[in-house]
């Protein structure tokens, strides 16, 4: 069974290899997306149930024992990020199949949309940090067409700025990995666990800890290297926005997490007090940036960053409840930000615009998008009992518990700000005078809000089903706590 770690990441695969043959016939393409994604869902689903079952999965490729081999390996942390990824990648393309059109749909876009899902599964599943790095290249190439496809003019002004900065990431990234395979003599995240732990963490290996947390930090956007974010993020269509803002700075979260609980813990007064300090700061700005704007796609896009400090925070705390308030947070923000950027997607389709002042009065003529968005926005907040709540809790509990009593008060009085922003939207978009009757409206909302309430379902479910999840949630954190369960599990010591 344990070749089923390999199966969401070969159906995106072999799915987007497909779809690049058949460019030309839109219904076709769009049928073979929704069966992959679906059969991608299903997979993950029996990933997750079959590690909560048997414990941690591996997968050897070419039999070469680790840490030799190419490894993949399924914990509980990664099968349900790998889960939630499948379900964000088949909610966006039912969701883009009314809003791309057609100029894109015929210059690959649903296959750049599987191999932006096979680079981001593959770098939740990956052991290897060498392989890491491929697939967050497998990801940004897919995003640079995603990004770019359809040519309009803001488009291509923030793909330069967003390829610029990832190119300078990703060649950091090589350098970095390079210089630990230097002082350690492997790259497989195990084995680097285990020498470290046995040897020592040395002056030498924090300063390649700072350098990992500036790459992935760059990735994840984290203060103060968020800035190429909210025009990148912005620029190209909903349906893509959404797959971005769900996915791609969380695999940077991802990545820090991975590496700031399996790697680099022997010198947490340094290496996370530095972690803990730049999450204040990104939920600071971030929140700066939430309602200072009045573009719902900016004021989304910002809570993004509040959301990447929140996380990262309870990563920084390294106990815990402060690491299961980071994992219920990074499953939730995924799911509700996908379900927000929709959601925003939906109101400017109606409007015309993304300007909060020339909205008004959508709940008259669309009293279901209103509420949607409304259990969205109290479920970002952390409202009890919605799925951003537990999460928010658990952090401020485990930032409590660490004695960062200031840093843990400031991201629950976040909370308030982030309220505050997204409600912005609902009183100045859906309340107050209507701007629009229904015949001056731009488009209509026709099959748009089923992905949506399925991710607001799938929120609220999270949120009201935190018994049935905790199991899960629990054996995720006990992993990261204690490394040498990942450890023996790859190395089979």
């Amino acid at each position: 069974m344990n070749n089923i770690v390999m199966l969401p990441l070969i159906v995106p695969l072999l799915a987007g290899i497909l779809l690049i043959f058949f460019n030309k016939y839109i219904t076709i393409q769009k049928w073979l997306s929704v069966i992959a994604s679906v059969l991608a869902v299903v997979m993950s689903a029996m990933l997750v149930q079959e590690v909560r079952t048997n414990g941690i999965l591996t997968v050897e490729i070419g039999s070469w024992a680790p840490p030799y081999g190419i490894v993949f390996v399924a914990d509980m942390f990664a099968s349900l990020l790998v889960l939630a990824t499948s379900i964000i990648g088949l909610t966006s393309i039912l969701f883009a199949f009314r809003t791309i059109g057609p100029e894109r749909e015929r210059f690959y876009f649903y296959s750049a949309v599987q191999f932006l899902l096979t680079g981001v599964t593959g770098a939740f599943l990956t052991g290897d940090i060498f392989n890491l790095f491929v697939f967050f290249e497998v990801m940004l190439m897919s995003s640079y067409v995603l990004i770019v496809l359809g040519g309009t003019k803001p488009q291509l002004r923030e793909s330069i700025k967003y390829i610029l900065v990832n190119i300078v990431s990703s060649a950091l990234f090589v350098i970095t990995v390079a210089y630990l395979y230097a002082v350690t003599g492997t790259l497989n995240m195990a084995d680097l666990g285990q020498k470290i732990a046995e040897n020592g963490q040395t002056g030498l290996l924090t300063v390649i800890a700072i350098l990992f947390l500036v790459v992935f930090g760059m990735k994840g956007a984290i203060f103060p290297l968020y800035f190429w974010m909210p025009g990148s993020y912005k620029a190209p269509p909903a349906a893509v926005t959404a797959l971005f803002g769900a996915l791609l700075t969380k695999v940077g979260v991802y990545a820090i997490t991975r590496v700031y609980t399996l790697i680099f813990i022997h010198d947490t007064g340094y290496t996370h007090q530095i972690l803990a300090w730049l999450s204040v700061l990104t939920i600071l700005f971030g929140v700066i940036g939430a309602i200072a704007y009045w573009d719902v796609d900016k004021i989304v896009i910002y809570n993004i960053i509040v959301a990447v400090g929140v996380i990262l925070f309870g990563v920084a705390v390294f106990n815990s409840p402060g690491i299961e308030g980071a994992i219920y947070y990074l499953i939730h923000d995924m799911i509700i930000k996908g379900a927000l950027f929709m959601l925003a997607g939906v109101m400017i389709v109606i409007s015309g615009t993304s300007d909060l002042r020339q909205m008004g009065g959508l709940l008259k003529h669309h009293p279901l998008l209103g509420w949607l968005f409304f259990i969205g926005a109290i479920s970002l907040a952390g409202i009890p009992p919605l799925s951003g709540f537990i999460g928010k809790l658990k952090i401020v509990q485990g930032g409590f518990e660490a004695g960062e009593y200031v840093f843990a008060l400031f991201v629950l009085l976040s909370s308030l700000l982030v309220l505050y922003s997204i409600m912005k939207i609902f009183i100045h978009g859906f309340w107050g005078e209507v701007k629009l009757s229904k015949e001056e409206e731009k488009g209509s909302t026709k099959g748009l809000l089923y992905p949506i309430a399925i991710l607001i379902a799938l929120s609220a479910a999270f949120g009201l089903g935190t018994e049935a999840a905790a199991p899960y949630i629990t054996q995720a954190a006990e992993t990261l706590l204690d490394p040498s369960i990942y450890i023996q599990a790859v190395l089979k010591e």
